[in-house]
C-alpha cells in the first residue's frame, strides 16, 4: 500500500523571500568561513613567529649556561623568561629535564624529537591532554643538547571559538535581513500583479469596462496591454451576443403575435373542429405560451446584459407582497409561513421583481419538484429570507450552482420531473436577487423530508 505524498507548494512571495534568505545565508556563511580561516591562520602564524623568536633567545641562554648537573640545568630553565603557558624542556645526556613534570619527554611528539635530535630545528602543532599545543625544538650541537618549549594554544583556541560564535550570529542576522529584504522586494515586485488580480475579479463580477492603467515599466507593460486587450475582446463578445439575443427576441415577437392571434381565432371556432384538431390546437396553444415565455425571458436577460436594468424601489409590506405573489401565481394554494415580527415590516424594494422571483421559484417547483409544499418568510441577521420548498427528489450537491446558470437545468433535471422549461427561470431569479444586493442558493429541506429548499436572502433597506 502506497501512502499519499503531501506536497506543499510555496507561494511566489514566499519563494522570493526564501531565495533571498538562502542567498544571504550562503554568502554570509562563505564570508564567515573565509574570515575565520584567514584569522586563525594569521593568529597562529603570529603566535608561532613570536614563540619561535623567544625560543631561539632562550636556546642561546641555555647553550651558554648548560652544565652536566641536572639540578643546575633545571634552575637555568626556571630562570628563563617564557610567556605564560610556556614549558621549557632540555635534552642532555640522553635525558630530559623540565620545570613541569607533566610536560616532559612524553609531552613532545616523537617526530618532532627525532627531527631536532638529528640537528634540524622544527616546530609542530598538536593536541595534548585535550588542549592545543605548539612545540618548538632547537638543536644545540655545541653542547650536545637540544632545547624545546611547549606553548599552550588554548587561549588562542578560545579566541577563535568566540570569533566563530560571533560570525555564526552575524550570518543568522544577515539571513534574517536578507529574508526581510526579499519580503520587501517581493511586495514591490508583485504589487502590479495585485492590481491585475483586482481587475480580474472586477471583470469576473460583470464590470466589463474594467481596465488596467498603462504601465511605464517595460517588463509589466505587456501584461497590462494583454489584459486590456483580453478585457476588450471579452466585452465586445458579450455585447455582441447580448445584441444578437435581443435582436432575435425582438424579431420573434412579431411572428409570435401573429401566431397567438391565429391561435385565438382557432380557439373561437373550437366547437367547429374535430376532436383530433382540438388536441392539435391545445398542443399549439401550449407551445405558443412556452414560446412567448421564452422570448420574454430572453428579452429580460438581454436587458441585464446590456446593463440597462434599474431597480424601481418603493415602500412595500413584505409579508403582504409575498402572500399576494403566491396567490396570483400558478401555485395559489401553497401555504405561506410568516414570522410574527414580519407582519408589519415595510421595506424598499422593486415590487415587480420580487413578485417575479417568487413566481419563478414556484413555477420551478411545479416543473421539477413535484409542486411547492410551502413558502416561508423569516428575519435573519442582515436581512430577510424567502424560502420555497418542494416535494421532488432534491438537487444533488454538484448541481446546486449549475442550475442558476442560463439554459441549464442541472444534470439531474430529467429525474427531478418532466418539464417543458428551457432553463432561464432560475437564471432570471439570480439576476433579480443580485440586483437587490442579495443571494440565492438551494439546500435540503429543513424538515429532513425529500425535496429541495430554494432560499433567497435579501438585505432589508428600511424606508426613509
Amino acid at each position: 500500500m502506497r501512502l499519499p505524498v503531501l506536497t506543499v507548494r510555496l507561494g511566489l512571495r514566499a519563494r522570493i523571500t526564501l531565495a533571498f534568505a538562502i542567498g544571504a545565508l550562503l554568502l554570509s556563511a562563505l564570508l564567515s568561513a573565509t574570515t575565520w580561516a584567514l584569522t586563525r591562520e594569521n593568529l597562529l602564524n603570529q603566535r608561532e613567529d613570536a614563540a619561535s623568536t623567544i625560543v631561539y633567545q632562550n636556546a642561546r641562554i641555555v647553550r651558554s649556561r648548560v652544565t652536566d648537573d641536572p639540578e643546575s640545568n633545571q634552575q637555568v630553565l626556571s630562570s628563563l623568561s617564557t610567556p605564560f603557558g610556556s614549558r621549557p624542556v632540555l635534552y642532555r645526556d640522553e635525558g630530559y629535564t623540565s620545570v613541569t613534570p607533566a610536560f616532559g619527554q612524553d609531552a613532545l611528539p616523537g617526530a618532532l624529537r627525532a627531527m631536532v635530535l638529528d640537528g634540524q630545528p622544527a616546530r609542530m602543532r598538536y593536541e595534548y591532554r585535550g588542549e592545543m599545543q605548539m612545540a618548538v625544538g632547537v638543536p644545540l650541537p655545541a653542547v650536545e643538547s637540544a632545547y624545546f618549549e611547549i606553548i599552550s594554544l588554548d587561549d588562542l583556541e578560545s579566541t577563535l571559538e568566540a570569533l566563530g560564535v560571533s560570525l555564526v550570529g552575524a550570518s543568522l542576522l544577515t539571513s534574517l535581513a536578507g529574508a526581510a529584504l526579499g519580503w520587501w522586494a517581493s511586495r514591490r515586485a508583485l504589487r502590479p500583479l495585485a492590481g491585475v488580480s483586482t481587475a480580474a475579479l472586477s471583470l469576473a463580477a460583470g464590470r466589463l469596462d474594467t481596465r488596467l492603467e498603462a504601465n511605464a515599466d517595460p517588463d509589466l507593460a505587456p501584461i497590462s496591454e494583454s489584459f486590456n486587450q483580453m478585457a476588450q475582446s471579452l466585452q465586445d463578445r458579450i455585447e455582441r451576443d447580448a445584441r444578437f439575443a435581443s435582436d432575435v427576441s425582438h424579431e420573434l415577437r412579431s411572428p409570435l403575435m401573429t401566431l397567438a392571434a391565429s391561435i385565438e381565432v382557432l380557439e373561437n371556432q373550437r366547437d367547429d373542429l374535430t376532436e383530433r384538431a382540438r388536441a392539435a390546437l391545445d398542443l399549439m396553444t401550449l407551445d405558443i405560451q412556452r414560446f412567448r415565455q421564452l422570448v420574454e425571458d430572453l428579452l429580460e436577460i438581454s436587458r441585464f446584459d446590456a446593463g440597462v436594468v434599474r431597480l424601481e424601489l418603493e415602500e412595500v409590506h413584505l409579508a403582504e407582497l409575498v402572500m399576494q405573489a403566491v396567490s396570483h401565481s400558478s401555485e395559489a394554494d401553497v401555504p405561506v409561513e410568516l414570522e410574527a415580527e414580519l407582519a408589519g415590516v415595510v421595506v424598499r424594494a422593486d415590487k415587480r421583481r420580487i413578485v417575479r422571483v417568487i413566481a419563478n421559484l414556484l413555477d420551478n417547483a411545479a416543473k421539477y419538484g413535484g409542486g411547492a409544499t410551502g413558502v416561508g418568510l423569516r428575519r435573519v441577521e442582515g436581512g430577510v429570507q424567502i424560502a420555497v420548498e418542494d416535494r421532488g427528489p432534491g438537487v444533488p450537491v454538484e448541481d446546486r450552482d449549475l442550475i442558476f446558470e442560463r439554459f441549464s437545468r442541472g444534470v439531474s433535471a430529467g429525474r427531478r420531473g418532466s418539464s417543458d422549461g428551457v432553463g432561464l427561470g432560475l437564471a432570471l431569479v439570480a439576476e433579480h436577487v443580485n440586483l437587490h444586493g442579495g443571494r440565492i442558493w438551494v439546500e435540503e429541506r429543513a424538515d429532513g423530508d425529500e425535496g429541495a429548499r430554494f432560499v433567497v436572502q435579501l438585505p432589508v433597506e428600511e424606508p426613509a
